[in-house]
């Protein structure tokens, strides 16, 4: 069983608003106690079996929402003792109406939080004989707010879970669920607090930045099957904080009937390729494709499946570090270690990699990652010093007698529009640019106004094809200098 200790100190998000809350009892906003919500819900929805102990100060006293969120047997309200035990238990008892078995005390340590609890000296309040609440102390604990601080979240998930094993309460904060205390060293633990519990699965792929004034968020997997925001959906993303919600329609496999209004929509082109058969395939693509398929079979490059290990990594590697500049642009990937890609290899999972080999020599590969009704060309890269023998044409013919004998329908190769080069090369092996619909959902007002002024588009995305095409020259430019000043500045990089 994971049990828990949560210390419900403080009633916002927002530590600022929390003390003057706390010293002043001015209620600000209807986010009260926003993260115990999220906590709590998170809590019901886990398949683990959880205890969770709340303890709360008459400050933090929980509302008819959160009390309905507790109406189970995964929850216990417990007492977090200020300054007098007597008067704040009958409190907490008279406006919750739950039984209390439980107390423990609310740290002041310094000399402001003494001030706004009105506890000015420095040691815990006497609790008396008679006191008919048992002590929590007794119980050995790992403050996960405070081991999230340390750690990375892999460190704290495995910390955690041998402190599970060994029966020890994990003692969390709400406060600072997605925020980090400098200070007193806490949090953000959210990330570990999920994997703990197992829930949140279906937020378990979202990836959120931050741009300007706003957060925008989107699912890493939009591409390998379809993704359907539903209220409850948006109703998380809302609730963590998202101003914008972006997502694509993947037409190939699902339609949205009737998309509300309020969404905002933009066009995405993406390389697809509609495939029946490998025949049919070399039938459509041209002469000159056809041509070099052959050069690289005669210049004795062969392609096969590969299998991810450490062989593979290395070739990997190489070849990611063989120069910093690829068709013109800095390489985003040049300087990766051989540790991550080994790493990435173990983790990904639903993938293929296809090696081109000359002699026992990788030198070119792809991983292509296979989603619902959808394969991905996630990466397809060789060494430049072996592009005369057209070594990625061969690569891509390889996957597609791949996809073909395994019936997979459609292939994607990327982005298109952003890189003319990339683009011809893709559209003379068969593939086609194919329109999308990437819908937008604003979420809070920052995210209404972002929308509006249409700062939630990249500007790549954002410029007609028509501006983009003499600027990619210049783009290219700034991107290579970037990476030359780059490395000069750090002569020694190793990798």
């Amino acid at each position: 069983m994971i049990v828990l200790r949560i210390d419900v100190d403080y009633p916002y998000p927002s530590r600022i608003r929390s003390f003057l809350y706390t010293a002043f009892s001015l209620r600000t906003g209807s986010d009260y106690l926003k993260n115990s919500k999220i906590v709590a819900r998170m809590i019901n929805d886990s398949p683990e079996e959880v205890k969770a102990y709340w303890f709360f100060t008459p400050k933090t006293i929980p509302d008819k929402e959160l009390l309905t969120l507790m109406d189970n047997g995964k929850h216990e309200i417990a007492l977090h003792i200020v300054n007098d035990p007597n008067s704040e238990l009958r409190l907490l008892k008279k406006l919750t109406g739950r039984e209390i078995r439980y107390y423990t005390f609310h740290g002041t340590a310094r000399l402001l939080a003494r001030i706004m609890w009105k506890r000015f000296k420095a040691k815990t309040p006497a609790v008396p004989a008679e006191f008919p609440l048992q002590s929590f102390h007794q119980f050995a604990k790992i403050g996960l707010d405070s081991l999230c601080y340390a750690c990375t979240p892999e460190q704290a998930i495995k910390i955690s879970r041998s402190a599970i094993a060994k029966n020890h309460v994990i003692h969390i904060h709400p406060i600072w669920l997605f925020q980090r205390g400098k200070m007193n060293h806490r949090g953000p633990y959210y990330e570990v607090f999920r994997s703990i519990l197992n829930a949140d699965a279906d937020l378990q792929t979202v990836a959120i930045r931050k741009k300007m004034f706003f957060k925008i968020a989107k699912d890493g997997e939009e591409y390998e099957r379809d993704v359907v925001p539903t209220k409850r959906f948006v109703e998380k993303l809302s609730e963590r904080g998202i101003d914008i919600f972006t997502f694509l329609e993947r037409k190939w496999s699902h339609i949205i009937p009737n998309p509300p209004i309020s969404w905002s929509r933009a066009s995405e082109s993406i390389a697809l390729l509609q495939l029946e058969s490998y025949d049919d395939w070399w039938k459509n693509i041209g002469k000159k494709t056809r041509n070099m398929i052959r050069k690289a079979e005669k210049s004795g490059v062969r392609t096969e499946i590969a299998e991810p290990n450490a062989s593979l990594a290395k070739g990997m590697w190489e070849i990611s570090n063989e120069t910093p500049i690829r068709q013109g642009r800095a390489f985003p990937h040049y300087g990766i270690s051989l540790e991550t890609i080994t790493k990435g290899l173990a983790s990904i999972k639903n993938a293929t990699y296809i090696g081109a080999y000359l002699q026992d020599e990788l030198v070119g590969f792809v991983q292509l990652i296979h989603g619902d009704r959808i394969t991905m060309i996630s990466q397809i890269l060789s060494l430049q010093k072996h592009w005369d023998k057209a070594v990625n044409n061969a690569l891509v013919a390889k996957i597609v007698e791949f996809c073909a004998n395994s019936h997979r329908e459609w292939v994607m190769y990327g982005r298109m529009g952003n890189h003319p080069t990339l683009d011809d090369f893709k559209q003379n092996n068969g593939f086609s640019q194919f329109q999308l619909t990437r819908y937008y959902i604003a979420l809070t007002r920052k995210g209404r106004i972002a929308t509006k002024l249409g700062l939630h588009r990249e500007l790549k995305d954002a410029l007609p094809q028509a501006m983009k095409r003499p600027l990619f020259p210049f783009y290219n430019w700034i991107s290579r200098t970037r990476i030359r000043v780059r490395l000069k500045l750090r002569p020694k990089q190793i990798f």
